[in-house]
């Protein structure tokens, strides 16, 4: 059987990627100053203008406009006549304490409470914390690529990421920061076939004609990053389809962070829970157990256990043990479903206070994760294959 799977990535340059890198960059200058800071940071820019909000409580002394324009010019908008630059950018910052209400969940668990009304009061140090949120995570893995990744979004990620290298080393120096891509996969049988459609759109200054970018843009960035096995001559390019893209960035179209979960995630192969990363402190389950649930996949994929995995938690405020597991490994599983359940809740401890020490996540890691995806990435603890010799004894 043959099907197609598509999937998008965008450069850093993006309008939306813009807000979740300067909330991730506050997010990691309030980490680094005090571990415990609660931050749940959002932005929203257009025309020379960002607004940053939210609720943060911490010890830490930020200046977060500072923070922001320092992002901004790594970006690369540093030219005020475009209608976007880091020295002329309106910034209206807008940040007032965590709710008290979400605070006495997160600080004191339904099971530290009922614990300390119990005679013994020997409670869980893991317990200690709540949920931030309710809410659905869902993680992911298969065999598909050497990152345990779909290759749609894999190939996505890089091809966007090699445009914004391009630019920045001055190499095809008419490039601007603002830019996607996407790939469609053609599968056999399930099993990768070849590349069947590429898109990159990169904006770019006024200089340059639409043949010359097309024709640089494809041998250098392009045929860089797609494997030739899977590249024939049936595959389709569509760059800068329009033909202009000089107008982008905030002053092209409106950016917002969290706009770009499924970016972030598995480029669409698996279901989303719907709450973004950026911004967000690793209390809020929203990241921090999305993040175990990719852990927990690519252990279990990389164990021998399945070829692909799908995991999904749930969690409710306040309560730090998850509320449901549900493991669906698509009919590859050496071992049935429930029976992988019962192993993930045995060898996994999935309460949010757990997580965090067990990946680290009170350590300002987060800008990075803010382009290109937040798996399939060596660099980050989630990323560990350290429970593989673990899950091997279950085959």
């Amino acid at each position: 059987m043959k099907n197609f799977f598509t999937s998008e990535s965008v450069t850093s340059g993006h309008p939306d990627k813009v807000c979740d890198q300067i909330s991730d960059a506050v997010l990691d200058a309030f980490l680094s100053q005090d571990p415990n800071s609660r931050v749940a940071c959002e932005c929203c820019a257009t025309t020379d203008f960002l607004v940053i909000m939210g609720e943060i409580t911490s010890n830490a002394k930020v200046n977060v406009e500072e923070v922001a324009r320092n992002v901004i010019k790594e970006i690369g908008y540093t030219d005020s006549s475009i209608g976007f630059s880091y020295d002329t950018v309106k910034i209206i910052v807008k940040l007032n304490s965590q709710s008290q209400d979400i605070a006495l969940g997160v600080d004191n668990s339904l099971e530290i409470k009922e614990c300390e009304k119990s005679e013994n009061n020997n409670c869980d140090i893991y317990d200690k914390i709540g949920a931030g949120d309710q809410g659905i995570m869902f993680g992911y893995a298969s065999n598909e690529t050497e990152e345990l990744m779909p290759l749609p979004i894999v190939l996505s990620h890089k091809m966007c990421k090699k445009l914004e290298e391009v630019r920045k080393s001055g190499e095809l120096n008419y490039l601007m920061p603002d830019g996607k891509g996407q790939v469609t996969v053609e599968y056999e049988n399930g099993k990768v076939k070849r590349i069947e459609t590429v898109v990159l759109s990169t904006q770019h200054k006024d200089c340059v004609s639409t043949e010359q970018l097309r024709k640089e843009v494809k041998e250098l960035v392009i045929d860089k990053v797609l494997p030739s096995e899977y590249v024939d001559k049936n595959t389709k390019y569509f760059i800068n389809p329009t033909g202009k893209f000089v107008i982008g960035g905030p002053n092209g179209d409106s950016g917002l962070t969290g706009r770009k979960i499924i970016v972030d995630t598995y480029g669409g192969k698996c279901p989303h829970g719907g709450g973004a990363f950026s911004g967000k402190d690793p209390t809020k389950v929203d990241r921090s157990a999305t993040y175990m649930a990719r852990y927990v996949c690519k252990n279990l994929v990389a164990s021998g256990l399945c070829e692909e995995c799908q995991i999904q938690l749930a969690y409710a405020i306040g309560v730090s043990k998850p509320v449901s597991v549900m493991v669906d490994t698509k009919g590859t599983g050496k071992l049935t479903d429930q029976q992988l359940e019962e192993i993930v809740v045995k060898e996994f401890d999935l309460r949010p206070s757990a997580i965090i020490e067990k990946l680290q996540l009170r350590k300002p890691v987060y800008n990075k994760t803010a382009s290109y995806g937040h798996f399939g990435r060596e660099d980050f603890s989630w990323e560990k294959l350290d429970k593989v010799n673990d899950l091997k004894k279950y085959l």
